[in-house]
């Protein structure tokens, strides 16, 4: 074979720098610029160059490492067996090639070798030590050789023992695992994030990634991570008595870690491959994020026999699915009208494939994503798809220098003004106004694109779930002028239905009766139907469940909604502001005198009547100097606002209260300002009026003890009879409190068919799981399952 020749020599320096630039960017600056794609081409190109060059290779060469170097700010740790890579397949092809170099090494026919197969997790691997049972240390994986000591964040996670369960174990033992979020806890932290104006992290393994590199623990505990053990490193001489690798995580599991439900053993290659497709096919559904599939030889003999290469084992290997970020450019960017108004950035994009899905759009989110991409058109940039999620530019690749986008000014769809949401953040006992991320035209149901969104959430299945009334008929309904409000809704005529093309008078009658029955929907759907900005299903639930009617609700000062339990201000006062709307109370009048709603009134909530305090609405005020502490004392000199008030401004509040300096300041500043008062006293009459009063408690009418009643449940998975909103419904009849997420505090699980990550996390907590017959049982005086 001829020497290399110097395009060789400069091709395999460029990937180097190109690769090394990566993974600083990853690892170390988490920035990423590079698919995983990009990076996994790019170096399977360095490997074939130094696989026919093997004069080539250098001990710095990326493919001779495994990470990138540990970070400054954490103490360095030397990993006792060093935490190697994996090989990987990239077809079928390449893993019988896999099988048949492990058939020639055992001298085992390729069709009679276990192997035990599970997700490849696309998160963090962590190294976790434990001495006598009890964590020591937890690292990451750094260069394989040395990582960085995160022992503080890795014990903020509840998936990891601080002291393992049962027993057997050795006294020196070490567990690998990777760190992964889920998808709902990714799109929450990434929502709260764009709420605060903080930093929104591009995929679920960045997030992960910078939160265990953070230097302070409380940042960690508060990122919802969670740890997938994958592999027992017994560092001591103990001999633990198992002969597989699948036996080793079926102790993990007993000793308190979480093992993927995933894990199988199967026996030869094409039911590898037939495990390898199963999976791919569930990726999406899975709840997090897997880039593809880790096989090993299940039996730990074979393994040791087969040995390592110079970066990887022998005895194992990665099947990739296809790339879940791939490049494009970026050709124009649209804007998008929805149902409350909000302005949605919409990238157009050179077509790409994408975890085999052709993406032409993609979502930019707001101006402040906009901003933070620091992304002009014209742009090459990195395109995400995962699962359902909609395809979004998570950075750029490489600039262009293009046009800067700029949101319009003018609505457009109805040429009407566009303003930026306000946001509200606490600082020293305070709520400081700072610019929203979300843009919103305040056309209303004059816009056209909000009138037919509104109209089709107000006849969604959660909403009055009016059936028959899809988006086709809302759009010609309103595009002939038929309906320019909810309320023209309930004056379609039969016979116009009729003679649309693909009616009849049998649909139109079907379609007219549950119109008319949409009347009768419960108080908290129509308030959800209302399409209120901030207020979802849950929320509507809550508001009704403390307000108990419509009378109530139109009218609450949003000082008043915030003592319903997390209602926040923003939310409180969009409830508040869409009830001062005139239009909007046009057309709820016109609704209200078609008999929607059912004028009902459920009463009182009893947490509300129990949140309604002094000190609260004091709280409110936000006086500087005035904290729960003081706020408090005041409230037992001061029964109500008006004594306050008084005792203030003639100076007896001092005499029978310690007020510092500062607070009597403050007190005086805010009540100089008569309007304020005025606001507060108004605020304090409304509870009065409503029968809720911090004074004199109205004594609400006592409650039969409810089956249910100071229970915490959640519900996941798919129901036999029933959906997950009509379960949830059904059990705070009878007294749960119903609520997302798995804690130490809940008391049941009711799961169905395909329950993913609660089911997992019932079992670490031990919370006990019901199946819908048994809760039906319970609810009418069964045993508890």
């Amino acid at each position: 074979m001829p020497p290399p020749d110097l395009k060789i020599r400069k091709d395999i320096e460029r990937l180097r720098t190109e690769l090394d630039d990566a993974n600083y960017r990853y690892y170390v600056l988490e920035e990423p610029r590079m698919t995983d794609a990009e990076y996994d081409r790019r170096l399977r190109c360095l490997q074939e160059i130094e696989t026919e060059y093997p004069e080539l290779v250098r001990p710095d060469s990326p493919t001779q490492r495994v990470g990138a170097p540990p970070a400054e700010g954490f103490r360095e740790v030397q990993h006792a067996v060093p935490m190697l890579s994996l090989s990987n397949a990239f077809n079928e092809e390449e893993l019988m090639a896999f099988a048949k170099r492990v058939s020639g090494s055992t001298s085992l026919e390729v069709e009679n070798i276990p192997f035990c197969c599970e997700p490849k997790f696309d998160g963090v691997a962590v190294s976790l030590v434990y001495r006598k049972g009890l964590l020591e240390q937890g690292a990451t994986r750094g260069d394989g050789r040395f990582g960085e000591d995160i022992t503080s964040n890795l014990r903020t996670l509840r998936s990891i023992p601080l002291r393992l369960r049962g027993e057997g174990w050795p006294d020196l033992l070490e567990v690998r695992g990777e760190v992964v979020i889920s998808h709902e806890g990714f799109e929450e932290l990434n929502s709260h994030a764009r709420e605060e104006g903080s930093r929104v992290f591009a995929n679920p393994r960045n997030a992960a990634s910078g939160s265990l590199r953070q230097l302070d623990p409380k940042v960690a505990n508060t990122r919802p991570l969670e740890l997938y053990s994958y592999q027992l490193v017994n560092r001591g001489s103990d001999n633990i008595g198992v002969s597989c690798h699948s036996e080793q995580m079926g102790m993990l599991r007993g000793w308190g870690f979480r093992v993927s439900r995933e894990l199988q053993v199967v026996v030869g290659m094409s039911n590898v491959i037939d495990y390898c497709r199963k999976l791919g096919g569930k990726r999406d559904s899975l709840g997090y994020d897997i880039d593809g599939v880790v096989i090993k030889v299940d039996e730990l003999r074979l393994q040791r026999d087969l040995g390592f290469v110079a970066r990887a084992p022998r005895w194992a290997i990665a099947f990739k699915f296809p790339a879940q970020e791939e490049t494009t450019r970026l050709n124009d960017v649209e804007f998008q009208v929805g149902r409350t108004g909000a302005i949605t950035p919409v990238a157009r994009l050179e077509p790409v494939t994408v975890a085999g899905v052709t993406v032409s759009n993609a979502t930019l989110h707001n101006a402040d994503e906009i901003k933070r991409l620091k992304i002009r058109k014209g742009d090459k940039v990195i395109v995400r798809r995962a699962g359902d999620v909609i395809p979004q530019i998570v950075g750029v690749a490489e600039s262009a220098g293009g046009e800067e986008i700029v949101f319009p000014k003018s609505c457009p769809e109805c040429g009407s003004h566009v303003e930026r949401s306000v946001i509200y953040i606490r600082l020293k006992n305070k709520a400081v106004e700072k610019p929203g991320s979300i843009y919103r035209c305040v056309g209303r149901l004059v816009c056209p694109a909000q009138l037919k969104e509104a109209l089709k959430h107000y006849v969604s299945r959660n909403a009055l779930d009016v059936e028959g009334v899809g988006d086709k008929l809302i759009d010609r309904l309103v595009n002939e002028g038929r309906i320019k409000s909810p309320v023209d809704l309930y004056s379609i005529d039969e016979g116009y239905l009729a003679s649309l093309e693909g009616y009849g008078t049998v649909s139109a009658k079907n379609i007219v009766s549950s119109i008319n029955a949409s009347k009768n929907a419960p108080l908290d759907r129509f308030l959800f139907a209302l399409g209120i900005s901030g207020v979802g299903f849950e929320t509507a639930r809550a508001i009704v469940r403390a307000l108990g009617s419509l009378s109530r609700i139109r009218i609450a000062y949003p000082e008043v909604m915030r003592l319903i339990p997390d209602i926040g201000r923003t939310v409180a006062e969009g409830v508040y502001d869409f009830f001062s709307d005139e239009h909007n109370l046009s057309v709820l009048d016109g609704l209200i005198e078609q008999g929607v709603p059912e004028p009902v009134d459920y009463g009182l909530g009893r947490d509300f009547v129990k949140n309604t305090s002094m000190p609260a609405i004091i709280s409110f005020m936000e006086i500087d100097g005035v904290g729960n502490k003081l706020a408090n004392d005041v409230a037992l000199v001061c029964p109500t606002l008006r004594d306050f008030f008084s005792a203030a401004e003639s100076g007896v509040l001092t005499k029978e209260v310690k007020v510092s300096k500062k607070a009597m300041v403050g007190i005086k500043q805010k009540l100089s300002d008569d309007s304020v008062k005025n606001k507060f006293l108004n605020i304090e009459n409304q509870l009065f009026e409503f029968g809720c009063h911090w004074t004199q408690h109205v004594r609400l009418e006592e409650e039969k003890e409810l089956p249910f009643s100071g229970q915490v449940w959640v519900v996941t998975g798919v129901l036999p009879n029933m959906t997950r909103d009509e379960a949830a419904g059904y059990l705070e009849k009878y007294g749960a409190k119903v609520t997302k997420s798995v804690s130490k505090n809940t008391s049941y699980l009711l799961c169905g068919d395909g329950p993913g990550s609660k089911r997992d996390k019932a079992d670490e907590l031990g919370v006990t799981i019901v199946t819908e017959e048994e809760m039906v049982s319970m609810a009418a005086g069964g045993s508890n399952a």
